[in-house]
């Protein structure tokens, strides 16, 4: 229960300090068509009337459809997702052959590696067929067989691995901006965790694959294909094949690649998406290149380097769109501001430093792992950005310390902690008092000085061990709790 109250009292900290966001239409929430003013602010306000999202009727969810389709746009024309989506192209073509050369490397122990080169060819053919995605696979291969054949030193293999996690570092990068994440992993946890994804990832998928090609091939299968509709069903399977394995790596990849919790129904969420919105890119991209013979004739043979280096931003650009998705399905209340830095009110500041202290002792107390500063997110629901500006000067006022895995704990005894101190800390009052002596407004400084004395006279005596305990009788008696 006391979760659920801080939950719900997080949202109204935020509704408070994003009141210049929600109350009047920020430069940031809107599509800036200039030239029709009225006409977008209007459509704002009409996308975000809470009489259209209702239940679960037609209209309810269109609108709730057109809120995503309106902050992806938005989203897009910021500009942010596209060059990220550029920078991760050039990493790319840097780090291919040496992702693939790992990957062979591994899968030539268990016999999988022409398994491998069979799921290239789908991701491919957008480029202008079968035969081209084959021809392209083979000058592919050829550079891994160089790699695995020794041609490079002890220098190179290092080089090798150093473009491998640098891509999934750019990855992380990227992902992290859309989940409004600043810290990224430590060191240890990047090589141990990338070198694990790279490792176990590419075998787990060629043995998926290959248990399904079995069980098409199995007598029992080859049976039910005869007999409708399950023939029609095992085509169809055969033929979804390719984006189930997309959505499957698009939801795996959105799950764990930010350095944050993400749910599994979000993931899956963006996975989807982003899963058909790549079929449906590909058919259409196929379609033009096969109708693009002029360009064959204009750049001759770079044309099939313009149209591969288009179509992995298309597929970066995908990649980035089902996160933003993803966050979006986590994080709904984010739609409408996308990314604005929230900032605090003092009051806000207050409740929020009270109600970290309170999770971090009551954690403490019970023996947990400790909160993180993406879990407080998570569970507060706000970014990590605007949690981390507390969590600082909380750190830096010593009430919390941070262990090397960086996770919070309380600075000292609880009983030694201060719930003034706690709103004192970051209240900022040297500088506010500053500000007063400077402009000689006696009259107001003494108000604020009386205001500052009422605080201290309410909150004198009581610490953070009588907010826990506080806390577990609100647990224990939920039916006190104010309506």
């Amino acid at each position: 229960m006391i979760r659920q109250s801080l939950r719900g009292g997080s949202r109204v900290i935020v509704a408070n300090c994003t009141i210049h966001v929600h109350g009047r239409p920020h430069p940031g929430c809107t599509l800036r068509t200039n030239m029709f003013p009225d006409l977008s602010e209007k459509f704002d306000v009409f996308l975000w009337d809470h009489r259209w999202d209702q239940g679960r009727s037609l209209t309810a969810l269109g609108v709730r459809g057109l809120r995503y389709l309106y902050a992806l746009i938005r989203d897009f024309f910021s500009g942010q997702l596209t060059l990220r989506a550029m920078s991760l192209v050039y990493t790319t073509l840097l780090s291919v052959v040496p992702l693939l050369a790992i990957s062979f490397a591994l899968l030539t122990a268990f016999n999988f590696h022409l398994r491998l080169e069979d799921m290239m060819v789908p991701f491919l053919e957008p480029l202008g067929g079968e035969q081209r995605a084959r021809e392209i696979v083979d000058k592919i291969i050829g550079f891994v067989d160089n790699t695995r054949s020794g041609a490079l030193g002890t220098v190179g293999l290092v080089f090798f691995l150093y473009t491998v996690l640098s891509m999934i570092q750019k990855i992380e990068e990227a992902f992290n901006y859309v989940w409004q994440v600043s810290k990224p992993r430590s060191l240890g946890r990047r090589f141990s965790e990338y070198l694990s994804v790279l490792l176990v990832g590419p075998a787990l998928m060629v043995t998926a694959i290959t248990l399904l090609g079995s069980m098409q091939n199995h007598a029992l299968v080859q049976a039910l294909s005869q007999v409708q509709p399950f023939g029609h069903a095992i085509v169809l399977i055969g033929t979804m094949m390719p984006y189930i394995v997309v959505i499957t790596v698009f939801t795996f990849l959105y799950m764990f690649i930010p350095n944050t919790r993400v749910r599994f129904s979000a993931a899956l969420f963006g996975g989807v998406t982003a899963g058909f919105l790549w079929g449906a890119t590909g058919a259409f991209f196929a379609t033009f290149v096969a109708n693009s013979a002029r360009n064959n004739q204009i750049y001759a043979g770079f044309a099939i380097g313009i149209v591969a280096l288009i179509w992995l931003y298309l597929n970066w650009l995908i990649l980035l769109i089902g996160a933003q998705l993803s966050y979006y399905r986590q994080h709904p209340e984010t739609l409408r501001p996308g990314h604005v830095d929230v900032r605090l009110s003092n009051r806000g500041r207050e409740g929020l430093a009270l109600g970290v202290m309170l999770m971090v002792a009551r954690d403490f107390i019970r023996g947990g792992k400790g909160w993180n500063t993406n879990d407080l997110a998570s569970e507060i629901g706000l970014p990590a950005l605007t949690l981390e500006r507390v969590l600082k000067q909380l750190e830096n006022t010593g009430l919390l310390r941070v262990t090397e895995d960086e996770r919070f704990l309380p600075g000292r005894s609880l009983d030694r902690i201060g719930l003034e101190e706690i709103t004192a800390a970051v209240r900022g009052t040297e500088a506010l008092n500053a500000t007063y002596a400077s402009l000689q407004l006696q009259p107001a400084v003494e108000v604020m000085r009386d205001l500052d004395s009422a605080i201290q006279a309410q909150l004198d005596g009581r610490n953070l061990r009588d907010l826990v305990d506080a806390a577990d009788e609100t647990e224990k008696n939920p039916a006190e709790l104010p309506a």
